[in-house]
Parts: C-alpha cells; sequence; structure tokens
C-alpha cells in the first residue's frame, strides 16, 4: 500500500531555476530505451492500486496540484466564473466535510488565455491561487519572437506570478539545440521573477528521445516547469513520455542543483488516470514532487471525475457526472 499523500498545508513556491550553461555534449549524449520506457511505464498501470484511505488522501492532494483550465476558442465570462469558483472551492461542501478536508483546500492555479486574465484574477482576488495566462503564441508558437516576448512582458506586467510558453518544435525536429536554449532563455529574460512553464507538445516531437533532449535543452536555459501538451495536439500526455521527462529533471537536478516542476496535461480526465501520473512521479523523484509547487495537473475535465471518486468514498455511490459542476 503506498503512503498517504503529503498534508494540505501548502508549501513555499520552490526558487527559480537558474539555468546553466547548454552542454551540447550531454544533450547530444541522450539516449533512451524506448521499449524499456514503455514497460516501466505499463508496469505503473500493472502494479499499482491506491484504494481507500491512501485513495481519499491521494485524490484530495491531487485537487491541490490541479491547474483548472480553460482554453477554448468559445470561453465565455460565465465560464471562467464558474471555472474560478470550483478553484476556491474544488467540493461541494457536505463532501468536504464528509471526507474531512480542510476549508482551505483550493486547486493549485488556473490557466486562460490572456484575454480573461485580469477578470480571473478578479475573481480569485483574496484566495492565493495564482492565474496562469498562456503565452508565446499558445499553442503553436508560430509567431515571431518579438510577439512572444510581448505576451510574455504583458502578462507580467498583469500581474501574473507564473505563465505558460510553447517552444518552436522546428528547432527540436532539426536538434538546433542552440536555436532552442537562446528561444527559452529569452523567455526566462523577458519573464523576470515570474515562474515560466515550458511545453515541449510531446505528441509532436516524434520520439521519446527527442522529448527527453526537449526538456534537458529547456531546463539549461531556465525553465521552472517542463509540461508535456498545450492538450491542442492530437496526441497528447502519456505515461512513457512523462517518464523521460521525469528521469531528465532527476539528471538535471544532479548535474545543476536544482529542483524542475512537471506539468502532465491534455487528455487526463480519469482520477485513476491522474493517480497513474502521480504514482510515476513520487516513484521517480519523490515524494517531494507530489506539491503543488513540482507538479501540476492539467486540468479541464479531470476534477469532476476525482469528485466522482471521493463521494464514492464517502458515502459508498457514484453520483450521476451532471451533479458536480465540472471545471
Amino acid at each position: 500500500m503506498l503512503k498517504k499523500a503529503a498534508a494540505s498545508k501548502r508549501r513555499p513556491r520552490p526558487a527559480r531555476n537558474p539555468g546553466m550553461p547548454l552542454d551540447a555534449g550531454l544533450v547530444a549524449g541522450v539516449r533512451v530505451n524506448h521499449f524499456a520506457a514503455l514497460r516501466r511505464a505499463a508496469s505503473v498501470v500493472q502494479r499499482r492500486a491506491v484504494k481507500k484511505e491512501a485513495q481519499k488522501a491521494w485524490l484530495l492532494q491531487a485537487i491541490r496540484c490541479m491547474d483548472l483550465t480553460t482554453l477554448a476558442g468559445d470561453d465565455t465570462a460565465g465560464r471562467l466564473a464558474r471555472l474560478c469558483g470550483k478553484a476556491r472551492a474544488p467540493l461541494a461542501p457536505g463532501l468536504r466535510r464528509a471526507l474531512g478536508a480542510p476549508a482551505s483546500l483550493r486547486a493549485a492555479a488556473v490557466c486562460v488565455y490572456p484575454r480573461l486574465q485580469r477578470r480571473a484574477q478578479e475573481l480569485l482576488e483574496g484566495s492565493g491561487i495564482p492565474v496562469t495566462p498562456v503565452s508565446t503564441g499558445f499553442p503553436a508558437g508560430q509567431i515571431g519572437t518579438a510577439a512572444k516576448l510581448r505576451e510574455i512582458k504583458d502578462a507580467v506586467r498583469a500581474g501574473a506570478p507564473e505563465m505558460e510558453t510553447v517552444i518552436t518544435r522546428e528547432h527540436v525536429f532539426t536538434g538546433a539545440w542552440r536555436k532552442l536554449y537562446d528561444e527559452v532563455s529569452s523567455f526566462r529574460d523577458a519573464a523576470g521573477e515570474a515562474h515560466v512553464k515550458v511545453i515541449l507538445a510531446v505528441g509532436d516531437l516524434r520520439s521519446l528521445r527527442a522529448v527527453a533532449q526537449a526538456g534537458m535543452v529547456a531546463m539549461m536555459a531556465g525553465a521552472d516547469f517542463i509540461k508535456t501538451s498545450t492538450g491542442k495536439e492530437a496526441t497528447n500526455a502519456s505515461l512513457p513520455t512523462a517518464l523521460v521527462m521525469l528521469r531528465m529533471i532527476r539528471d538535471y537536478e544532479e548535474l545543476s542543483g536544482s529542483r524542475v516542476g512537471f506539468k502532465p496535461a491534455g487528455g487526463i480526465s480519469a482520477a485513476k488516470d491522474a493517480l497513474r501520473y502521480m504514482v510515476l512521479v513520487r516513484e521517480e523523484l519523490g515524494p517531494a514532487w507530489l506539491e503543488p509547487g513540482l507538479l501540476r495537473l492539467g486540468a479541464s475535465s479531470l476534477l469532476g471525475d476525482v469528485e466522482r471518486q471521493l463521494e464514492h468514498h464517502a458515502t459508498g455511490a457514484y453520483s450521476a457526472t451532471h451533479r458536480h459542476a465540472l471545471a
């Protein structure tokens, strides 16, 4: 049986990753045993189960690590208000009390397009929940460098303590690691003291080795988090890509002494899937990474299923999906 997840008290945000000079030889030397990675990822599904009280603790911790997200073309003020309300109070009061969860239970952040940043900040005022705008031409990143940096600076001026950026995938396809390093470094410089999450768009990168190399270069350039996906690619987060990213995070900490966060996103809509990522994170990096300072779960519909699982724990029965206001 797995140990219960960490206590509910939020920890201070980890220090920013200062980055390091690009080591092109190290990046070129990265190797991934594709079939071994697939077997290791499959073992999480086959061997591990979190049940009963431990499951409750892990699911509550999953909520604390969720970036509740709305990044759709039909986003409205009403949808945003509902999202921010769920971030402040993820569970119905009766269910929260039945579970013994603290009144301080909150989501980790709210992730939105820049147009909605200021309104989200107003809705979350006083909650301590950060608003994380996407930037740099999200999701494809196919805009000029000046426009990318302007988006970052606009987000910072509007008060964003953290933001999400997307890389130019072509740099990975062509092995142009210096260009990728310089790009992410420019994001870091433009962000000032704000934390920078770098989205690798793993579904576009074609191989696990490319994912590993891109993740290492992003961290060398100062990424505070590496994130799997925008949620807009044909293929998004997967356990094998998560595995190689986690091992690069571990290698980078050994190399530099700095800890970098991890965010799987895209297609994580079932509580069991969130638990699998959390188990993998704990096994590969340790319990310190099961805190919102180092783990975020990209969630646009995940919270609804987590609520259903927690209601089953509290009452012995599953509620209908429509009873839960989905994030």
